[in-house]
């Protein structure tokens, strides 16, 4: 599985468009050998310069897309440029069409009952009532981890969506890997059962296409958000800053 790679923020993120991507995930399940996929955005940028497990989980992914346009930008700044903004939500629903396509089955794992529950209607009415194998919330315990591997093992799901927050969810992904060595892409899409069920709205094209998607999601929820995004969005360009002119280094 070859791509061109450019390290940014000591995370090797593939350097491919949206259809790439794609193309790649294809190509991978067709030869059954199984696929990690994790996003990197402006907040998993400040989390991992303070978590080395979660960047060393990031580095073991086999394919690393660019979800946030700050990290496009920062990529250009830095003269090791991406191609575009590779937003997991968008890759999902396209997977979701590629694995109906070529008939796959998918399992979903994360957010509150009520709000996997409704994605996985929504995916039956969509497509192929039988897309989606099964599905489970993402509130457990870490004694029950093994109980949740074994049932997306049951459902015989090619695809497994985790919807947990970070770092858990890359953490889950990269110590259950081997033990899920049937499921041929792992994935994780964040908050992307909250909008694709509509418990939270997604901002307008325009505002995705220049930047501004975390403002959209700070207004809707400050209270929950604000850290995250006015502090985060600091620390994350004086990251860029550091990384740039070598600050500290």
């Amino acid at each position: 599985m070859q791509s061109p790679k450019v390290t940014l923020f000591d995370v090797e993120v593939n350097a491919l468009t949206m259809d790439g991507t794609i193309d790649l995930i294809d190509e991978a399940i067709r030869a059954k050998r199984q696929v990690v996929h994790n996003c990197i955005n402006a907040n998993k940028v400040v989390l991992m310069d303070k978590n080395v497990d979660l960047r060393k989980s990031l580095n073991e992914a086999d394919i690393i897309s660019a979800d946030g346009q700050a990290v496009v930008w920062a990529s250009r700044l830095l003269k090791k440029p991406l191609p575009e903004r590779v937003p997991g939500i968008d890759l999902m629903e396209n997977l979701m069409a590629l694995a109906n396509k070529q008939g796959y089955s998918v399992f979903l794992f994360g957010a509150k009952e009520v709000v996997v529950k409704n994605v996985a209607d929504h995916y039956s009415r969509v497509f192929d009532r039988k897309l989606v194998a099964g599905y489970r919330n993402g509130y457990f315990s870490k004694e029950e981890e093994n109980e949740i591997v074994e049932q997306i093992n049951r459902s015989r799901a090619s695809m497994l969506f985790v919807a947990i927050p970070s770092p858990q969810k890359e953490y889950f992904i990269n110590h259950y890997r081997e033990s899920l060595k049937d499921v041929m892409l792992l994935m994780g899409v964040g908050g992307s059962f909250d909008v694709i069920s509509g418990k939270v709205k997604r901002a307008p094209r325009w505002m995705q296409d220049n930047g501004f998607e975390w403002l959209f999601r700070l207004i809707q929820e400050p209270r929950k958000m604000w850290k995250r995004y006015l502090i985060g969005n600091l620390e994350f360009l004086f990251l860029l800053i550091k990384n740039k002119f070598n600050v500290g280094s």
